[in-house]
């Protein structure tokens, strides 16, 4: 029977394939009207097609569950102390950067392209940690935790960057009108009780007013995640840990899972080799592939041998090179960058996808290979 984690990777890579199949088949026009067509009613005017709810809507309550994940790590894991966050954070950032550099490199830094630079900075906690659970006891716990804490690390950086490279014109009365509901929201976590109701009803006001703002509705999300209390209240109680224990469930089984399906539906008709070396995808797949290993990899190098933080405990450098690959797989935060990167441009947001999906499926397959086969056997740098 999988594993949780296993699971989630393995339901992340049936979606995929499905979302492929229905846009490479006779279901195509049905797959595209039933997520991009107008809905005959909405309750949002602004969320007016299945596709808006999904990426706007259902990827907020996703955001919020890693905004809870960043914070108890912030403050009761592995990044809680200087010591701890050392390496993860290095590693992290050399994984965002040079992906970045190579996708520019390849793709160029005239507009539009340069709006996708982006796009394979970005790590699938779901999928990476669903081929290292299929690996089962050949990844030492050490490395798990490690890759965990790297792709938190990532989802803040992405977090940050949707925040200033992606947001449109500024809509200040919305703004400060959200600005005024977080502040209610630090007011009510910092009570002594919990008060769930309250604080689930001010997440989606505040939800509602970074919509209309034009900051991306995601960000609400980590932010309200942000103002929930980690510790534990007169009754025994921790907000923080209990709805990240309810939501994590629906996060890796309904939420990503149904953002992959309406997302990943790539048309490969008419797109050839020519398609996949075109510079866009091309710079997309090198970066997730190429530059993720790269830079985490010679990242935990450098920080070992300087003695700036020592690499994960029991893990080898083969296991260390197996890990940084995976971190290779984009999926769902890339996906979600490449719509955010080419508003206008549907030809390249599909362009965007073909690329997140070869580098995402070449970093998992050769992920998987050296951690299943090569274990120990990589000489020490």
């Amino acid at each position: 029977m999988l594993g949780g984690d296993a699971a989630a990777g393995v339901l992340l890579i049936l979606v995929a394939f499905a979302a492929i199949l229905a846009a490479n088949s006779p279901l195509a026009h049905g797959y595209h009207a039933l997520f991009h067509g107008t809905l005959a009613w909405s309750p949002i005017a602004k969320l007016n097609t299945l596709h808006l709810w999904v990426n706007d809507a259902l990827m907020a309550i996703f955001f919020f569950v890693v905004g809870l994940e960043i914070k108890r790590e912030v403050l009761d894991g592995q990044l809680s102390s200087a010591a701890k966050r050392r390496l993860p954070v290095l590693a992290a950032a050399a994984g965002m950067i040079v992906p970045a550099v190579i996708y520019l490199a390849i793709a160029g830094t005239e507009l539009p392209l340069q709006r996708g630079w982006a796009i394979p900075a970005a790590t699938d906690i779901a999928f990476a940690m669903g081929v290292i659970g299929l690996l089962g006891k050949r990844v030492p716990p050490s490395l798990r935790l490690f890759l965990l804490t790297v792709a938190i690390v990532d989802d803040l950086g992405a977090v940050a960057i949707i925040a200033v490279f992606y947001t449109a014109s500024i809509k200040l009365a919305w703004l400060v009108a959200g600005l005024l509901v977080l502040s209610a929201m630090i007011a009510v976590g910092r009570r002594e009780t919990a008060n769930y109701w309250l604080t689930i009803g001010l997440s989606v006001v505040l939800w509602y007013c970074v919509l209309n703002s034009g900051v991306h509705a995601t960000i609400a999300g980590v932010a309200a995640a942000f103002t929930i209390p980690l510790k534990l209240d007169p009754t025994g109680d921790s907000m923080l840990l209990r709805l990240e224990h309810a939501l994590l469930p629906w996060n890796e089984y309904l939420i990503v899972p149904l953002f992959g399906f309406a997302n990943a539906g790539v048309a490969l008709a008419g797109i050839g080799f020519s398609g996949l070396v075109s510079p866009l995808p091309l710079g997309i797949a090198a970066g997730l592939f190429i530059g993720k290993q790269v830079g985490i990899f010679s990242a935990i190098v450098v920080a070992e041998k300087t003695g700036f933080a020592s690499r994960p405990e029991g893990a080898n450098w083969s296991q260390i090179w197996g890990m940084s690959v995976l971190c290779g797989i984009g999926f769902t935060m890339s996906l979600f960058i490449g719509a955010l990167a080419f508003p206008g441009y549907p030809h390249l947001i599909e362009e965007a996808k073909l690329g997140v999906l070869t580098g995402s499926l070449l970093a998992a397959l050769l992920g998987f290979a050296i951690l299943r086969f090569m274990s120990g056997k990589l000489p020490k740098p």
